[in-house]
């Protein structure tokens, strides 16, 4: 099942080569969700593996952005110890405009100065 939220990019993490066939890059998100008057905020960590660590650098920094992602699990046992291990894992990334207070995302439309002139040559047409 995959996911979507969106945030602002507080944190960028450099590559880490695991070992030989195997790398991730983490980063951070700044998530504000507005309940009840309230502004709850969250700071959310994703992993990019593999070719996907090049979706993001420190150019993404305060960005507003919108993650689509996956949530795996593993159990891991070591010593007679279990531990479970979750991970959010990214695999897309894309800029968006800014966000409101009540967390809405704020799309400028286009602005007067966004339209053409008039084109003399076909300004009779009555189409």
């Amino acid at each position: 099942m995959n996911y979507e939220i969106s945030g602002r990019v507080t944190e960028v993490y450099p590559v880490v080569r695991i070992n030989e066939r195997f790398r991730k890059r983490e980063f951070v998100i700044e998530h504000k969700e507005i309940s009840s008057g309230q502004t709850f905020v969250d700071f959310i960590k994703f992993q990019l593996t593999q070719d996907k660590c090049d979706i993001i650098d420190e150019s993404w920094l305060r960005q507003e952005v919108v993650v689509r992602f996956s949530i795996k699990g593993n159990r891991w046992e070591k010593n007679g110890t279990v531990n479970y291990i979750t991970s959010l894992n990214a695999f897309a990334l894309s800029r968006s405009g800014p966000v409101n207070e009540d967390g809405q995302q704020n799309i400028p439309g286009p602005s007067l100065e966004d339209v053409p002139p008039p084109n003399e040559e076909f300004g009779d047409l009555p189409f």
